[in-house]
């Protein structure tokens, strides 16, 4: 594998305008995909998105072209992403790694604490003060949304969610709160995207290749933490400043583009 571990400068990390577009992968590159910002935008509801046929051929001749080394990484749960990008079904890591699927592998779900479901009953319950607020149950996680939450009482809400996830903590011992965009998660503190990124590169198809990972969100840091110690690129999505990523695509449609390129270059290098 072309691996040159790098340091991290000892310096904040450049705004995202700053960094540079992220090169097209090489032929030996190992794929990891973060989903929602990332390869799709975000819906207003998480089950409202929906897969491009376009987008899903292009990822299914990309994981052929790369011998399978391609992988969703994201912090939807498997069950989830596999009804998201049916038929095609991709090695991923689910919950932000809690859950994962090796290569050619059938996943094990998460399996959710009593106290877990007792917090997802609860908040169930406390979305009524809060019109457009959401609970998503993911197994072993749980989200708790405010993106459709009406503008003016936007604040109001993020604030009485996220007081009622941090009052659930405390009966969690092995969970941790993870912020995100217009969410706050209950998730297990055991594992994250890094981690995952890190158990694929000991397997094959992926261990040996240059690993590459695109996301979006704050929970995607680990990732490109580990990908950079690896050598590899990371790449962020979106203008999100003090990303660890060295690289960066504007949204989704950019990512789509930049994996076209790829696709392409790749199936010249087969038929030739």
């Amino acid at each position: 594998m072309r691996q040159s571990p790098e340091v991290t400068p000892p310096f904040p990390a450049p705004a995202a305008a700053a960094l540079p577009l992220p090169p097209a992968l090489p032929a030996d590159a190992a794929l990891f995909l973060d989903v929602d910002g990332s390869l799709l935008p975000f819906a207003p509801r998480p089950d409202a998105v929906e897969v491009p046929p376009a987008l899903l051929e292009r990822l299914t001749a990309l994981q052929q072209a790369l011998g399978g080394a391609l992988a969703l990484v994201s912090g939807r749960n498997l069950a989830t992403l596999d009804l998201l990008f049916a038929p095609s079904v991709f090695a991923a890591a689910g919950l932000h790694g809690v859950e994962r699927r090796r290569f050619g592998h059938a996943g094990v779900a998460g399996d959710a604490p009593p106290a877990l479901l007792r917090a997802r009953d609860a908040a169930i319950a406390l979305i009524d003060a809060h019109p457009g607020a959401l609970v998503e149950d993911k197994g072993a996680a749980l989200g708790l949304h405010w993106r459709m939450v009406a503008p003016e009482h936007k604040a109001a809400a993020e604030l009485a969610l996220r007081a009622f996830a941090a009052g659930a903590l405390t009966g969690l011992s092995d969970y941790q709160l993870q912020p995100g965009d217009h969410v706050i998660e209950l998730r297990p503190r055991h594992a994250d995207k890094g981690s995952a990124i890190l158990a694929f590169l000991e397997e094959a198809p992926f261990a040996g290749r240059v690993p590459v990972f695109a996301g979006d969100d704050l929970t995607d840091e680990p990732g490109f933490s580990a990908v950079n110690a690896r050598g590899g690129i990371s790449v962020l999505v979106g203008d999100r400043a003090g990303s660890a990523a060295r690289f960066r695509l504007s949204d989704p449609a950019a990512v789509h583009a930049w994996l076209g390129v790829t696709t392409d270059a790749l199936n010249s290098e087969v038929s030739r």
